[in-house]
C-alpha cells in the first residue's frame, strides 16, 4: 500500500489527510506551553501475536469486549490510545489528533523528562516483538515521520525512539524484530525522494 502522494498533517487540526479517522476519547490537551518534540514507536497485536481484526481499535476506544479472549479480560477497561496505528498492510488509522496528548507511553522518561505523553507523538505498528514487521510498515512509518516533521517544527527524524527506550525494563516494544537500521534507511530514502 505505497502512497502515490506524500502524507500531509494539518498542523491546525492535528489530522492526517488520507488516514482513516477513528478518534479515541482517551486523549486530552498537552500541558500549557508544551509541544511534541519526540516520536515514539510502539508495537501492538491483539490478542498477542495475532494480527488483523477490530481489537486494537476497540481497545483504543474503550470498547474491547473482555469475553472475546482471555487476554482481553486482563486489559479491557484500560484507558489507552496512540496517535496513529500502521497496520500490517500499511493502512494508517488515526486515533488522536497530533497536537493533543495521547495516552500511549505510560510511566516513562526521556533525557531526564518524565511523563513522555506530554511531549511525544505515539505511533503504533501492528506487530510483535518477535515477528518481523512488514516492508510497507517501514515505508509508511517513514512517510508519517516526515509529514509530522514538516508540520511541527520541534520534531525531527533524529528524535525517534522506541517504547522500550522511554520505559526500559517495563516495555520491550517495538521489539527485537523491529529493524532500526531499516527504519533509518527508509527515512533517508523518503527524504531523498522529496
Amino acid at each position: 500500500m505505497n502512497s502515490q502522494f506524500p502524507l500531509i498533517v494539518h498542523a491546525a487540526t492535528g489530522l492526517l489527510a488520507g488516514a482513516r479517522q477513528v478518534l479515541s476519547p482517551h486523549a486530552d490537551q498537552r500541558p500549557s506551553g508544551v509541544n511534541a518534540d519526540l516520536i515514539v514507536l510502539h508495537g501492538i497485536s491483539l490478542p498477542p501475536g495475532e494480527f488483523g481484526g477490530p481489537w486494537i481499535e476497540q481497545l483504543f476506544n474503550g470498547h474491547l469486549p473482555p469475553e472475546q479472549h482471555p487476554y482481553f479480560a486482563q486489559i479491557a477497561g484500560r484507558r489507552v490510545s496512540a496517535h496513529a496505528l500502521i497496520r500490517r498492510d500499511g493502512q494508517i488509522v488515526q486515533f488522536v489528533p497530533f497536537h493533543l496528548r495521547a495516552w500511549h507511553a505510560g510511566q516513562s522518561v526521556w533525557e531526564g523528562r518524565s511523563a513522555c505523553n506530554d511531549f511525544s507523538i505515539g505511533i503504533e505498528l501492528e506487530g510483535a516483538d518477535d515477528v518481523r514487521y512488514e516492508s510497507v510498515q517501514y515505508v509508511r512509518a517513514a512517510e508519517l515521520v516526515r509529514a509530522l516533521v514538516a508540520a511541527y517544527p520541534l520534531l525531527s527524524a533524529s528524535r525517534l525512539v522506541g517504547h522500550s527506550d522511554i520505559a526500559p525494563g517495563r516495555k520491550t516494544d517495538p521489539g527485537d524484530a523491529f529493524d532500526w537500521l531499516r527504519m533509518r534507511r527508509a527515512l533517508q530514502a523518503d527524504a531523498g525522494a522529496s
